[in-house]
């Protein structure tokens, strides 16, 4: 069982990747060109006050980690006819969220933004549509949450891959519809981007409706049914009200301290983190399923192994495509942007530093979700991230320069790794200390192995192109052999060797066949 788990999350990583390689490439230049056409102002008016309305979407966060492990839980059960009384009370209760949320955004939200952020007068006209549009993209992403958790808790990950793709094809439209015409680039921006959201949204709702019977909605209320699930989303409200204090929240501040400019470096450092991370959410998207089903049907052994090697081998994935962006910073933004705001090379590390440390911990929130008792994880964990809005604002007041928000963010979340492992403990009988050596401790050991030689080269040489290149060579070799050598145990690298074997076995037949 647990062979053909591994299969499935290797073929469904595998569609993922292919989704995620061809969306970094274009996301990537689309957001060159969106912020060379914008310009940085606009680029960072479209960035904070897009994330207002975000605020107000905790409330859906915390609703879709919910549906997404109820529709798993009951799939790991075979249980049809619950599966589909929870996708109905689920469609039910988002609609009632993005009701709520556009009468927040509607009243509390356009106050802030009319009042509150740092904007040129002569651009709050084209910031309140950004607003609109931006409440209106909320509304159809929350309605459209328990359709994508059905995909995801079905594991048709090819799917998801393919419209995704096609999402990104959408928006790389969008920046040459931007060159084409002469309205207000960002008002038609905010317009463009609201027509992809509607499109996506009845792509994934009517692939669903055509392939899984429970998504065809009926209107469905069962009061303990309903409590259920309010109750659980209820904590996991905390945890979100926290996520989006820290992102929105932090990103406000810096509008109010710094103005719109630092706000388009902040996008610039996320435009990145978006990226280079979507290579690890991939691996955990594909793997967060099997987490939930061993726990559903008892198999501990299975639910441990899953979370250990998650964790580790999101660190060195991620690890492997951070170092020669860690040390060579400044020449990709060079090389990716004509227009590089002020800031955006230290964001850009600090944010990538603190993916880092987040990356070990996605299988122990998934862990987390699949017990269903997450009132005390979410309670330390969100008060701990909760704490990052007012320490930054508080070194902010005094003085300190903009990049303190990033450090205090990374402190956090070395905390809340260590919070996460002693609350699993008792949740999923999760063993801290081995965790601790296996995966945190192979990961420190693989970072302090593979960062000496690629550093001394940086430091070397002057800036160059030639630098570059050479940069990333000797990382992805240090790396590599650091991961195999001292990140894998025995058993990993015999497993390793025998793909690599079928790999190559295949591709042997393949040319016998041709010739």
């Amino acid at each position: 069982m647990a062979s053909e788990a591994n299969k499935r999350i290797a073929k469904n990583t595998v569609m993922l990747y292919i989704r995620m390689l061809f969306s970094m490439v274009v996301s990537l230049y689309t957001s060159r060109i969106v912020l060379n056409t914008l310009g940085v102002e606009d680029y960072g008016i479209y960035n904070v006050v897009g994330g207002i309305i975000t605020m107000f979407s905790f409330l859906n966060g915390a609703m879709a980690a919910g549906t997404q492990r109820f529709l798993t839980f009951e799939l790991g059960k075979n249980d049809a006819i619950q599966l589909s009384r929870v996708f109905s009370m689920s469609m039910s209760i988002h609609l009632m969220i993005a009701l709520v949320v556009f009468v927040l955004g509607e009243t509390l939200g356009l106050w802030f933004v009319n009042t509150q952020l740092t904007i040129p007068s002569e651009r709050m006209a084209a910031a309140n549509w950004v607003y609109q549009f931006s409440v209106l993209s909320a509304m159809v992403g929350i309605w459209s949450v328990p359709y994508n958790a059905s995909i995801i808790a079905h594991e048709r990950m090819n799917v998801y891959a393919y419209v995704s793709i096609l999402e990104v094809i959408l928006r790389l439209l969008i920046v040459f519809l931007l060159q084409w015409f002469g309205f207000d680039k960002l008002k038609f921006y905010a317009v463009l981007v609201f027509s992809v959201s509607l499109t996506i949204r009845f792509i994934y709702g009517r692939y669903s409706k055509l392939h899984f019977s429970e998504t065809r909605f009926k209107f469905y209320w069962n009061k303990d049914l309903f409590n259920t699930l309010v109750s659980y989303a209820g904590w996991n409200l905390w945890g979100n009200l926290a996520v989006v204090a820290h992102d929105q929240g932090v990103n406000i501040l810096l509008n109010i301290f710094f103005g719109p400019a630092v706000n388009a470096a902040r996008g610039i450092a996320y435009s990145v983190k978006a990226a280079v991370y979507s290579f690890v959410q991939n691996f955990q998207v594909a793997m967060n399923p099997q987490i939930i089903k061993s726990f559903a049907s008892g198999d501990f052994k299975n639910m441990h192994q899953l979370i250990f090697q998650g964790s580790k081998f999101s660190f060195f994935l991620l690890f492997f495509l951070s170092l020669p962006i860690l040390l060579e910073t400044e020449m990709i933004i060079k090389l990716w942007l004509k227009i590089v705001p002020e800031y955006a090379v230290i964001f850009t590390r600090l944010v990538v530093i603190n993916i880092l440390i987040e990356s070990l911990s996605g299988p122990l929130v998934t862990a987390a979700q699949a017990s269903g008792r997450i009132k005390l994880y979410q309670i330390v964990v969100g008060g701990l991230i909760l704490l990052i809005l007012p320490i930054s604002y508080m070194f902010l007041k005094i003085g300190f320069p903009p990049e303190v928000a990033f450090c205090v963010s990374i402190f956090i979340s070395i905390i809340a790794l260590f919070a996460r492992l002693i609350i699993l403990r008792r949740l999923v009988k999760l063993k801290a200390a081995k965790f601790l050596a296996e995966v945190v401790g192979k990961s420190l050991s693989v970072s302090l192995i593979s960062a000496p030689l690629p550093y001394y080269i940086y430091s070397s040489y002057d800036d160059s192109l030639r630098r570059l290149l050479l940069v990333v060579c000797i990382s992805i070799i240090c790396s590599t052999s650091a991961i195999y050598f001292f990140g894998l145990n025995k058993i990993e690298r015999t497993y390793l060797a025998i793909q690599f074997k079928k790999i190559k076995q295949k591709i042997t037949r393949n040319l016998f066949k041709k010739l």
